[in-house]
């Protein structure tokens, strides 16, 4: 309560001009010029700009590159999962320049993944899955199969 009444009464006293001089005193030791604000040469802060500016263009040339990227491997994994294509991404590849690939640890990892997909597609990889199989769970799987057809076909056909 105590605080209340205090922020209410000096703003009160601020708004006569009895308390009010501190704002303009604050104003007046602020200097014009932002060189002597930084506490630099005038010539000292035109560098310091120029620097800046060019380490925010390098910054914003790392962050399109690295969008970039990800819009490629983003494109890839659309390519390989048959997805639809997105504009969005190739803007930004086209944006960034041709010169934009996969990082090094994705291509290896694309490679693998091509490997072992090509490794499951082989017939020999269908056979060995089908030895780690139980004859007895291939067994229940055939008959439950040949059941449901049976019942199917005697829905359909009276004679049977």
């Amino acid at each position: 309560m105590a605080f209340l009444m205090k922020s209410m009464l000096s703003n009160q006293v601020k708004n006569l001009g009895l308390g009010g001089g501190g704002e303009e005193n604050k104003e007046e030791s602020t200097p014009s010029d932002p060189a002597a604000a930084a506490g630099m040469t005038r010539e000292e802060y035109e560098e310091y700009q120029k620097q800046m500016v060019e380490e925010k263009m390098e910054r914003d040339a790392a962050f399109a590159q690295k969008k970039a990227e990800r819009a490629c491997l983003r494109v890839h994994l659309r390519e390989k999962y048959r997805l639809p294509k997105s504009e969005l991404d190739e803007n930004q590849i086209q944006m960034a320049g041709d010169d934009v690939g996969l990082p090094e640890d994705l291509q290896k990892m694309v490679a693998e993944d091509q490997v072992e997909e090509e490794d499951k597609d082989s017939i020999l990889a269908q056979l060995q899955s089908i030895q780690n199989m139980d004859m007895d769970t291939i067994k229940e799987k055939a008959q439950a199969t040949f059941t449901e057809m049976k019942q199917a076909a005697e829905q359909k056909c009276f004679v049977m």
